[in-house]
């Protein structure tokens, strides 16, 4: 809101803390009489239309408006968002106000911060001129349309179709799934292994919904060995290719998990907006065969100061040279340590030795190794955990605190925790910290898993 100076924002609640919309237009009309050069959530009716412009800025002989966004710049959003803006200007346009200019104020993602926040290098403003001019004259058709709409008492009749996807995933999808009698108490084709979008509605167009109707040469060798499992309530075991992952590995072995956050303003120098910032890993090391399994963890003081630095040196006090280290789906642990590595040099030898030798706990299921119908097509370890151990409240992530259940919850309450006081502080860095260790000892008991198969039968 700062970006163009000193502001006005209009925003208005009711008391049960929804936008009174009457008192948002009424401001706004007053701050432009008033001569208010900067005005945010700027609130006009039209009709039975309404709209806020993020920011409405004054020029010579008119108005300019700015839609601002919390993503990054690309052509195929400026094409999204030309639609919004195209609207807002034609609002604007028919309550007589002239619109000199449309803009889109996006982060940009080649930011980074030294010292106090740029607003002007953080932001990037495009001139969306062109494209909202292309829309703008597609603008009354549609909201004739969308008025049409809302005023019939009975559902629109639409079929599944693209626009279930984009330009953003519809939240009636699987009303309307439903609705068009794709089942929800066993698979179907949107439910097969990494499936495009476009390909399940190709088969659930010709009339392959359920498992038992589709055609195998149509899929791929994972989603066949899906299908198959799952008609025949069998597992699909390739002991050669678990035994060729498990030759990879060597002792001591160290199983590695990562917490991270990634604020859309970045909060310490040297950091990029979204940048994914490790503020808390797990380690559980097993030194032999036969050695008992011993368990290292980091969390980073919960005082608003960069994370980094701290963890990146303990990191490596932790993890040995040449070390065998293990992640689950390790493409996420090694960036996080290449971006260690290039912002503190005096380490980078170390965390890229860590880095070289991490193997990936995803790659024999992954690659199609060992598959049970219980994971879904899918092979996240939220999905693997609880279908290779269904009872088991060892390893029920559920069971944890309700504070910390996911990486999301990880995410969010760390940086909050500088605000609270220190019973809820210590009780929300006890939940982080249960947490992320169960992330590494799930991929123990994985690991286990996969050997007592090949091993054991």
């Amino acid at each position: 809101m700062g970006l163009f100076g000193p502001y006005v924002e209009v925003t208005t609640l009711n008391y049960d803390g929804s936008l009174n919309l009457d008192a948002m237009v009424a401001k706004t009309k007053e701050e432009m009489q008033k001569g208010t050069l900067v005005i945010c959530e700027a609130s006009f009716f039209y009709g039975n239309n309404y709209c806020a412009v993020d920011i409405l800025r004054r020029t010579n002989d008119g108005w300019a408006i700015y839609e601002v966004k919390s993503s990054s710049d690309n052509e195929r959003k400026r094409e999204t968002y030309a639609c919004d803006i195209a609207y807002q200007r034609w609002l604007l346009t028919s309550c007589g106000i002239k619109v000199t200019g449309a803009y889109l104020v996006c982060l940009n993602s080649n930011y980074v911060r030294q010292g106090a926040i740029d607003l002007q290098q953080l932001f990037a403003v495009v001139d969306m001129e062109e494209l909202v001019q292309n829309d703008l004259v597609k603008v009354p058709q549609l909201v004739s349309k969308a008025l049409r709409l809302l005023q019939d008492p009975h559902e629109p009749n639409v079929d599944l179709s693209q626009n279930c996807k984009k330009p953003y995933e519809c939240a009636f999808l699987d009303y309307c799934k439903r609705l068009h009698n794709i089942p929800t108490d066993r698979p179907n084709v949107f439910d097969l292994y990494r499936i495009p979008f476009s390909k399940a509605l190709q088969l659930y167009q010709s009339g392959s919904i359920t498992f038992p109707e589709l055609d195998a040469t149509e899929l791929s060798d994972k989603q066949q060995v899906q299908v198959m499992c799952t008609l025949n309530g069998t597992e699909h075991i390739d002991g050669n290719g678990i035994r060729s992952f498990l030759d990879t590995l060597s002792y001591p072995l160290y199983f590695l998990d990562f917490e991270t956050m990634n604020d859309p303003i970045p909060q310490y120098d040297g950091t990029r907006p979204y940048q994914q910032i490790p503020f808390q890993y797990s380690l559980h090391i097993k030194e032999s065969e036969t050695a008992p399994y011993i368990h290292k963890e980091f969390l980073a003081p919960s005082d608003g100061s960069d994370p980094r630095h701290a963890l990146a040196e303990q990191l490596c006090h932790d993890i040995p040279m040449d070390a065998c280290i293990l992640a689950y789906n390790k493409q996420f642990e090694c960036g996080r340590i290449k971006d260690l590595a290039d912002a503190f040099p005096n380490l980078a030898y170390h965390l890229m030795n860590i880095r070289d030798n991490m193997k990936d706990l995803l790659d024999p299921f992954q690659k199609g190794y060992y598959y049970v119908p219980a994971m879904g097509g899918s092979f996240s370890i939220k999905s693997v955990l609880p279908a290779l151990f269904p009872n088991d409240p060892e390893l029920d992530y559920h069971k944890l605190d309700q504070q910390v259940q996911n990486g999301n919850d990880a995410m969010s309450i760390f940086p909050k925790i500088k605000d609270m006081n220190p019973s809820d502080a210590q009780s929300a860095r006890e939940a982080l910290l249960r947490y992320c260790e169960l992330d590494t000892w799930a991929m123990v008991k994985v690991l286990e898993k996969l050997k007592k198969i090949v091993f054991n039968g």
